[in-house]
């Protein structure tokens, strides 16, 4: 069976937009899919810790009629006893698929190489598609249209900055990232969505100027501090603070909402104002994980 998801890079516009109708519908109707896992074990492997990407998984199998079950790493890697292609082999022995949150992307692959049960990204660290997936079912769902809006995405350029450029190329939405010099997002991950959005006639940009931001219909934070980085706020802290999202900031952009994948660091990235704001969109952001990757599941096993 293999194929899985990895990341967004690969998909066409038809496909994604697929995935979006596909998760609405579940959000509508979940008990018309009720069935849609039975009988499928999904195993859950967690190189990192988490509170919305585990109960997601885990309630929305559930929903679909499969079994998850969740292994975590005492010591926070995969690798070490055995390797990551025979940890991968024996899973698929069992398992009829592998969902992942890893610290690296070529611990996914490994994984894969193993067995032909589809693996899924739950997160590593080039890539969140899952979260990038429910970004634009969030946005779908307020504006109703995504074709020509324009996305900001302001702060600390990692996983989820990734994923919400290669799917806002794919769906034709402008994509902005502010990012302090020195914490942009990967050139070559750039360099892609860059690619793509050429294809779908829309602009994927990278600057540090945070005053360049004008005309937004959307503003994007995430943690400055990734999970698993030990830096300590004290460190960034200078770096970091001229890219708070603020009431201010976002009047000032003339943006319609916010969106913050969470956890969100009150008074770091984000203030209190905005995220507890009419404006806000983190709760619906949040629920629509389970919409998102449930859509994923439903069409990989179909």
């Amino acid at each position: 069976m293999q194929q899985g998801l990895l990341t967004f890079a690969e998909h066409s516009a038809e496909q994604v937009n697929a995935l979006l109708d596909l998760a609405a519908d579940f959000k509508a109707d979940p008990y018309k899919y009720r069935q849609a896992l039975a009988g499928k074990s999904i195993v859950g492997l967690f190189e990192k810790p988490s509170l919305r990407t585990r109960v997601s998984f885990d309630i929305g199998i559930n929903k679909l009629g499969g079994h998850f079950l969740y292994l975590d790493c005492q010591d926070g890697q995969l690798s070490g006893r055995e390797t990551l292609e025979d940890i991968g082999a024996n899973l698929g022995c069992w398992a009829d698929g592998i969902v992942a949150r890893v610290f690296k992307h070529q611990t996914l692959i490994e994984l894969g190489k193993g067995n032909d049960v589809p693996v899924v990204n739950a997160l590593c660290d080039l890539y969140h598609p899952c979260q990038g997936l429910a970004d634009y079912l969030t946005l779908k769902q307020a504006f109703g249209d995504l074709k020509g809006l324009k996305v900001a995405y302001i702060g600390d350029g990692n996983n989820v900055t990734h994923s919400l450029m290669i799917l806002g190329a794919i769906l034709g939405v402008h994509v902005t990232a502010v990012c302090p010099k020195g914490y942009e997002p990967h050139a070559p991950t750039v360099a892609k969505a860059v690619a793509l959005a050429a294809e779908s006639g829309v602009t994927i940009s990278v600057t540090d100027d945070i005053n360049a931001l004008q005309d937004m219909d959307v503003l994007y934070t995430d943690t400055w501090i990734s999970m698993g980085d030990n830096t300590k706020f004290e460190q960034i802290e200078q770096t970091f603070m001229p890219y708070q999202l603020t009431m201010d900031l976002f009047k000032q952009t003339g943006a319609k909402y916010v969106l913050h994948c969470q956890p969100a660091h009150r008074e770091q990235e984000i203030t209190s104002e905005l995220m507890d704001s009419p404006y806000s969109l983190l709760l619906q952001q949040a629920e629509n994980r389970m919409h998102a990757q449930n859509a994923i599941l439903i069409d990989l096993f179909k």
